[in-house]
């Protein structure tokens, strides 16, 4: 505790940049910025995204949301005609559609070409942004790696020139980093500086887009301080900035209780004035399965769409293809998805005079209290500590600081919660931990790891099941350094130098698994170290010419690396004694 407490006060006293030029100079840009025009906006004859939710929540009509991870961006536009094209010839229209582009889109554009590629399409030129607002009338939602990233400002003035208004994600902020980069001090002004730029453009009907389980919310344990950072977030780019905030929620919650809850809390989070982006698909309980999956999609989109007809928010929906825990996926999976999720409302409207929301609302009104408790408590804490509360720079660089495990131990410790409360990721990797705890405890297993050093990390913010391996591992005789997530290549070897491992146990997600590990092996070759590097998550790698990401199992391998397919198979690969 003591620890998290100087964190904040040094991180209170580093020297930022006034705030207050940086919102000068937003206005400055502001007056060189016209928001174009989508042929989204064209065709329905609005000004913004959030005129044309704003109509559809009046009509009660759920809007529909894709999201699209091709390699490039001609496969992207081809993608996107292709899907408009074959549900607008049924009858049906996809309303908005999330690109997931390359992450090194977060980077200033002079340093991209030497930064590790990953899956979804790079923006090189004008026309290649334009392609994403004109290849259809579906509306484009740049989610990824755009605020929040050290090219915030650049990429928000492109974005808003296509006429994308609904521009995020603030939550990366706190739990992404760009390829290679480190200088937070300036991702936190770069931030500031754009979302500055969008509170310019509110009356425009501009918002900023921020996905709770990209950020803190993916790593808090409990709900109630998921609700408490949904109104810190408001608090800083509402009544700080004066920017226009959106809250997206969904892929790390499987209870269709708490998924309705959540569209009702953020209408109480933001005092009846919140319109959503869009509920993310439950992506926790997907996996190999396609049967499986296509029955977690019919649960989890029938309750998003009572949601909806019951508390009109402007999220759009999301129907997952059933593909999507192995691979990118295709156009015509997304088709299918789309389809279903239709069938889906049908049943959802006939369903909804009968469905009882009293639960819902319980859980809403409960997170919304406690979480006003940790709000409070985090600003007057925050405050104590020498922070200036009122100064939205200053409050993103020092949260970041802190990280999510560090605010909820000092802001909600003494807040009474109870298990059901839970975040679903949080209760899904104690499962993890408790069903394969029996391996660990082997004592065989662990007679053979005893005294040996690994560390473990994640490259990426999906850090849960690196987590839980830690703590697994840290149960045994071994001894366990967890680094948690975001850990470029260059972070792991400088960690890797100062003391000697037995092996590297690296998580990582889509599309750059066989690049990050090349730039992994030559920074151990070029330091003469040569742990065991053990490999596991998503093991793919986007590559030219292809419009999905690739399986890398075998390349690995020539790479020297120990590919680990499940937590049991890894266990194999320890290195131990003989």
């Amino acid at each position: 505790m003591e620890k998290s407490i100087d964190l904040v006060r040094e991180s209170a006293t580093f020297s930022l940049p006034d705030f207050n030029q940086l919102r000068h100079q937003a206005i400055e840009l502001a007056s060189q910025v016209t928001i174009g025009r989508s042929a989204f906006l064209d065709k329905y004859q609005v000004q913004s995204e959030l005129e044309y939710k704003q109509q559809s929540m009046r009509d009660s009509r759920v809007m529909y949301h894709a999201h699209i991870g091709m390699n490039d961006i001609e496969a992207t536009a081809h993608s996107i005609g292709r899907i408009h094209h074959q549900l607008s010839t049924q009858g049906f229209r996809l309303d908005r559609a999330g690109y997931a582009i390359d992450r090194r889109m977060g980077l200033p554009a002079e340093s991209r070409s030497s930064a590790a590629a990953e899956t979804g399409p790079m923006l090189t030129r004008e026309e290649d942004w334009h392609s994403l607002a004109q290849s259809a009338p579906i509306q484009p939602h740049l989610g990824d790696f755009m605020i929040g990233q050290p090219a915030s400002v650049a990429n928000t003035v492109q974005a808003l020139r296509i006429g994308c208004t609904t521009i995020g994600n603030l939550s990366q902020f706190f739990t992404f980093e760009a390829p290679g980069w480190s200088d937070t001090a300036a991702t936190a002004a770069q931030t500031c500086q754009a979302m500055a730029l969008l509170g310019e453009f509110r009356s425009q009907g501009a918002m900023l887009h921020s996905y709770l389980e990209d950020g803190y919310g993916a790593l808090f344990r409990n709900c109630s301080t998921v609700a408490a950072w949904a109104m810190l977030e408001r608090y800083i780019v509402e009544e700080l900035i004066g920017a226009r905030l959106t809250h997206c929620i969904g892929g790390l919650t499987q209870d269709p209780i708490k998924r309705v809850g959540w569209v009702l809390a953020l209408q109480k989070i933001h005092r009846g004035e919140h319109v959503g982006s869009m509920i993310y698909g439950d992506t926790l309980s997907f996996g190999a399965e396609f049967e499986k999956n296509r029955a977690v999609t019919a649960e989890y989109l029938l309750w998003d769409i009572l949601a909806q007809l019951h508390a009109p928010s402007g999220h759009a929906v999301l129907p997952l293809p059933v593909t999507e825990a192995i691979r990118i996926p295709s156009a015509d999976e997304i088709i299918e998805a789309q389809l279903f999720g239709r069938q889906v409302e049908a049943s959802a409207r006939r369903l909804y005079p009968h469905v009882d929301f009293s639960a819902a609302e319980t859980f809403a009104a409960t997170v919304c209290r406690q979480g006003s408790e940790i709000y409070q408590n985090a600003l007057t804490g925050l405050a104590d500590m020498g922070v200036d509360t009122g100064n939205p720079l200053q409050m993103l660089y020092v949260l970041k600081k802190l990280g999510a495990h560090q605010f909820e131990q000092l802001f909600s410790a003494d807040i009474d919660t109870t298990e059901s409360l839970s975040t679903d990721m949080y209760a899904l990797a104690q499962d993890v931990i408790d069903e394969h705890r029996p391996i660990f405890a082997d004592t065989d297993f662990r007679a053979r790891v005893k005294g040996k050093r690994f560390v473990v990390a994640s490259s990426d913010v999906h850090e849960h099941a690196a987590g839980a391996l830690a703590q697994l591992l840290g149960e045994t005789d071994a001894e366990v350094v967890y680094l948690g997530a975001e850990r470029n290549p260059s972070d792991l070897v400088a960690i890797l130098r100062e003391q000697p491992v037995d092996a590297l146990l690296l998580s990582t997600h889509n599309g750059m698994a066989l690049e990050y590990a090349r730039q992994l092996k030559q920074l151990l070759d070029d330091a003469a170290l040569s742990p065991a590097v053990i490999i596991g998550g998503v093991l793919n790698q986007k590559v030219e010419n292809h419009a999905l990401p690739i399986p890398v199992i075998d390349e690995l391998k020539a790479l020297g690396m120990r590919p680990a397919i499940s937590l049991p198979g890894l266990t194999r690969l320890l290195p131990g004694k003989s």
